[in-house]
């Protein structure tokens, strides 16, 4: 079985920066990818980032793309989402993701998943 424990987040004003981290423990599938995805309150959830076993290949949702970034450190068997010029709209639950296989911006392709944290950016 595999876990993932989240850490980081809370409350920052707009245009500050978070990073989010995601600890996996047990018997996680060699090279797994690393997804976060994020659900604000009355809307769907979304894709924001995903990394893959490696480190060498990277995808961030369009809404993100040059304010966050995602690595890994696989010695430690932790992902990070750094969060920069945070945005009122980045206001959600991150919920972080791992599956074995190719990457996917879809959340039900994933196993395993995070327990979820809260950022909320404020004016």
């Amino acid at each position: 079985q595999v876990q993932l424990v989240q850490s980081g987040g809370g409350l920052v004003q707009a245009g500050g920066s978070l990073r989010l981290s995601c600890a996996a423990s047990g018997r996680a599938p060699a090279n797994y990818v690393l997804a976060w995805f994020r659900q604000a309150p009355g809307k769907e959830r979304e894709f924001v980032a995903y990394i893959d076993g490696s480190g060498g290949r990277t995808l961030l949702a369009n809404s993100v793309d040059g304010r966050f970034t995602t690595s890994r450190d696989n010695d430690k068997n932790t992902g990070y989402l750094q969060m920069n010029s945070l945005k009122i709209e980045d206001t959600a639950v991150y919920h972080c993701a791992a599956r074995a296989g190719m990457p996917s911006q879809t959340w039900w392709a994933y196993n395993y998943r995070g327990q979820g944290t809260q950022v909320t950016v404020s004016a």
